[in-house]
């Protein structure tokens, strides 16, 4: 297969991504593919390299290894590439000084597929005023001015380094809901960092876990509850479920013990105890210890 036109059919293609800063690796060889109209979870602890795959990503550090977006190098074609491109990080960007229509003045000013009408219809429905300074808003205000600022960017790939940083839940699904209702489509593709994984499971269409600078799990959601299963089992038949070569297990009260597995059939462990399709949150706790992938 040709090498180039496989990597344009995606709009990210990564290939043996590589980055130290000095003795500490960031990514190891990290590979991955993201489509258009999809939603993509990068989750993994700190440091685990995800926002150097990110920065990689948006041509902001120089790496190793064969990466494009939108069909481009970000490492040569930066400029190009950011026409299509949103980046946000956390809230906690916006400068307390800046006021409302500073902050929509300074976004449309930068990215040139800023709506600056659609920003100002959607905060016609807020109690934002265009004279307040970020320091005077609530936490729900400002991540009111936030959802404003990157709806109104036409982009063909957001990406979200952190979003909901330092809000509470209720903000964070407010956040994500108004995203998924206002903003995604199939022609938009949206990557978001996360080590917070039960804030952004019910949104996603697809998940990479990184880990110590690998992609060790990289999979559509329907796929991760076709292929793992969790059986708590019994301490009579437990030995007889280990038999069947569980990825992971942690212990119950009672003697119970819930074990999780990877490609075995659900029917097949059902008849040992209760199944069911684990959490996109025991699945990280897994893969994270490194007892497979």
């Amino acid at each position: 297969m040709n090498t180039a036109i496989a990597m344009d059919d995606h709009v990210v293609t990564a290939r043996d991504l590589r980055k130290t800063y000095r003795s500490t690796v960031a990514l190891d060889g990290a590979r991955f593919d993201i489509g258009a109209g999809r939603i993509v979870g990068l989750i993994g602890p700190n440091g685990a390299g995800k926002t150097t795959a990110l920065k990689a990503m948006l041509g902001l550090t120089p790496f190793d290894g064969e990466l494009r977006v939108l069909g481009k190098d970000p490492r040569t074609r930066r400029d190009e590439l950011m026409n299509d491109v949103c980046f946000i990080a956390d809230v906690a960007v916006l400068p307390r000084w800046i006021r409302v229509k500073e902050a929509i003045d300074f976004v449309a000013g930068v990215h040139p597929r800023f709506d600056r009408a659609r920003c100002e219809r959607f905060l016609a429905n807020t109690q934002l005023k265009p004279r307040q300074r970020v320091r005077e808003l609530s936490k729900g205000m400002i991540v009111q001015l936030h959802l404003a600022l990157v709806m109104a960017i036409d982009a063909r790939l957001l990406v979200l380094d952190e979003p909901t940083l330092g809000l509470d839940i209720l903000y964070r699904k407010q956040f994500y809901q108004r995203l998924l209702e206002d903003y995604f489509d199939e022609q938009k593709t949206i990557v978001i960092t996360t080590h917070q994984v039960e804030e952004v499971e019910h949104i996603l269409t697809d998940v990479m876990f990184i880990r110590a600078g690998k992609i060790v799990l990289d999979a559509p959601m329907d796929a991760v509850g076709e292929r793992f299963v969790e059986l708590m089992v019994d301490a009579d038949r437990a030995e007889q479920a280990r038999s069947l070569g569980p990825v992971d297990e942690r212990a119950l009260p009672f003697g119970k013990t819930v074990m999780l597995f990877d490609g075995v059939p659900q029917a097949q462990l059902a008849r040992l105890g209760e199944t069911r399709t684990p959490g996109l949150a025991d699945l990280f706790v897994a893969t994270m210890k490194g007892t497979y992938a």
